[in-house]
């Protein structure tokens, strides 16, 4: 059986009226890889708070087992401003360091020598200071003697996580972890993650990272947590299933409440036995509270203005700083319903390209081009200030009290209750409201300037997974053209076709299709290469065989028949892959869970025989491209 490392039991949170946490228990044991999901504000941030010590909670406790170590990043860390990056990356191994200190202070034939040892080799601490260079390194933290004082807010963050992770804790309690991370990096921390031995617990939007990383998904629903089996596909199935159970329960219960009404309207002259016992039942079912109903945000983007015939090109551009060139040859047409999705490692230009684009940056080389009607809508990372005594109708207010929908108009609060803000929170001040519903306002209130062409710069930080989807669905209904940097490979594969990846060195390269596509297509075309190149070196063949097996690939051409196949297979690849991302769509719709239990199951049968359709047309590209490749 598992050892149970922490446990929660009956927490109560309350703020004035409002019950953030409702004697809601959760036990953390050995081997536990938890997602905690939930809406911004749902209280997910306060429990991790309070599960590691940093906050005690209105009722409950929480129960940690003896000696238990736990390394904890939060979303309001602190670092110390008078160590350098290393030196504070190091001091989340406190605890390590202070056992090497006392073993090697210890006399050599000192009864704790052994205990010691074995404690620094359960936290792989002679190995620390290679672990320290590995997460500075991978994790894109600044140089490890750069100061704090002059470090970034994203840069801040890296530290404080690599921080986190050299300590190798019994217990890794991490919030939004892949914020401010570039794909790579969110690469190497499922890497790490997935060969850690420690129980972990984190709460993040990315959706990718938790299919990747985790075995349970927690929901915090209501004040109290629900636990589902799986990542996060499986949450999606299981919370589907689960769902339309309570619809129909709800719809039993309230047709058992009509025809119950109708016969007490009817009031019967005998009051029997059967006739009380049916009252009793009456109100023992009118008294029970109903599940609760979520309303996700009924988002859509203002009708965008008509695009003209050119929209943005993008002519054999170039930027360099001095001798550093960031990138060049970069030629690119935007037409409507374009939507780009722009990856790649931080410091390389992407939020450079898009100022140049806006025309706020002159390229070094090459030209940009925009249409007389293209009319930009920019979220950049920093987004915009709130003022913190306002109300969120004041702040979306600007002497107006409507906002221009396309040839209509529509009043300032029936456009923030499409995110989700109830009529007491509209006149609530901005200090007042959740982290969520900051990020809610500073959506609506970018999206009202309108726009048909969006640059977003980081659209996904801060957002909870309801937003993300509801977002989603907007842009992928957006008639103009988008144009997003992302590190959320989720989010890129459900939005973009099309995708523009930094790999370094200047290069910059445009692959047709989401995100999942372009990688696939970097390994396979890699693999293709290596096999193209591998007779080269000649095996233990003798060189005459070499030879005859270089002619007898040489002599293998692609047929009319298979040329046209290898034309037509990407588009097959895009259409296919779109056929199982609108289904996955589907699974993750708010509405989906009042379908009928064997439709949920439909739904997911059809997304894995549409994987595996993907998967094997993948192998028969690769087929082919090496018969080309070889017969070149």
């Amino acid at each position: 059986m598992a050892e149970t490392l922490i446990s929660a039991q009956e927490i109560l949170v309350q703020h004035n009226t409002r019950v953030l946490l409702d004697h809601a228990s959760l036990a953390l044991c050995s081997g536990d890889r938890i997602g905690l999901v939930g809406r911004n504000g749902s209280g997910k941030s306060t429990f991790l708070r309070i599960l590691t010590g940093g906050l005690a909670p209105d009722d409950g406790k929480v129960i940690r087992s003896r000696d238990v170590v736990i390394g904890y990043l939060s979303q309001e860390f602190t670092l110390d401003p008078d160590l350098d990056v290393a030196g504070n990356v190091r001091m989340g191994a406190k605890h390590v360091l202070d056992l090497i200190a006392e073993f090697e202070s210890l006399p050599g034939d000192s009864p704790r020598h052994h205990d010691i040892e074995e404690s620094i080799v359960h936290f792989d601490g002679w190995n620390l200071d290679h672990r320290i260079k590995t997460a500075i390194s991978e994790l894109g933290c600044p140089a490890a003697d750069r100061s704090i004082a002059g470090l970034s807010g994203g840069e801040k963050r890296r530290v404080a996580l690599a921080r986190a992770l050299v300590a190798r804790p019994d217990v890794l309690v991490l919030d939004e972890p892949t914020n401010h991370l570039d794909t790579e990096s969110v690469g190497w921390l499922v890497e790490f993650l997935n060969g850690y031995p420690g129980a972990l617990l984190v709460v993040t939007h990315d959706r990718h990272f938790l299919d990747e990383v985790v075995n349970f998904i927690v929901e915090l629903r209501n004040g109290v947590f629900e636990r589902y089996e799986g990542n996060y596909t499986d949450y999606l199935s299981l919370r589907a299933e689960k769902l339309a159970s309570e619809e129909l329960g709800e719809h039993k219960r309230q047709m058992f409440l009509r025809r119950e009404i109708d016969w007490v309207r009817r009031r019967p002259k005998a009051q029997t036995g059967k006739s009380k016992v049916r009252l009793e039942k009456f109100f023992e079912i009118q008294d029970d509270t109903p599940h609760e109903v979520e309303t996700d945000m009924d988002l859509v983007i203002p009708p965008p203005p008509q695009l003209g015939n050119r929209v943005v090109d993008i002519d054999d551009v170039g930027l360099a700083f001095g001798e550093r060139s960031l990138f060049s040859g970069l030629s690119l047409t935007f037409a409507g319903g374009t939507r780009i999705g722009i990856t790649g490692r931080n410091g390389l230009g992407k939020t450079s390209l898009l100022r140049v684009i806006l025309g706020e940056l002159p390229p070094t080389t090459g030209e940009v081009r925009t249409g007389s009607l293209t009319k930009f809508n920019y979220v950049d990372q920093g987004r915009l200030q709130l003022n913190e005594e306002k109300s969120a109708l004041e702040e979306l207010s600007d002497g107006t009290e409507w906002v221009q929908w396309g040839e209509t108009k529509l009043s300032l609060r029936a456009y923030l209750k499409r995110f989700l803000f109830t009529d007491d929170r509209l006149t609530t001040p901005v200090r007042l409201l959740s982290g969520g519903e900051r990020s809610r306002l500073l959506l609506a209130r970018i999206l009202k300037k309108g726009g048909n062409f969006l640059i977003l710069d980081e659209p996904t930080n801060d957002l909870d997974l309801p937003t993300l989807r509801v977002v989603e669905e907007a842009l992928l209904g957006f008639p103009g053209c988008v144009l997003m940097v992302s590190h959320d490979r989720y989010f890129l594969n459900r939005v973009c076709n099309g995708i523009l990846a930094f790999e370094g060195d200047g290069r910059v390269v445009h692959s047709v299709g989401n995100y999942d596509y372009y990688v696939e297509k970097k390994r396979r075309d890699a693999q293709a290469l290596a096999s193209a190149n591998a007779p080269a070196k000649g095996g233990g063949k003798s060189s005459a065989s070499a030879s005859a097996g270089a002619k007898a690939a040489k002599t293998r051409k692609l047929s009319f028949k298979e040329q046209r196949e290898l034309e037509g297979i990407e588009a097959s690849i895009h259409a296919t892959e779109a056929k199982v991302a609108g289904m996955e769509a589907e699974l993750a719709s708010p509405d989906f869970h009042r379908m009928a239990g064997p439709k949920i199951r439909e739904t997911m049968a059809a997304i894995e025989k549409g994987k595996a359709d993907v998967a094997k047309l993948y192998a028969r590209w690769e087929e082919l491209e090496a018969i080309r490749a070889a017969s070149a």
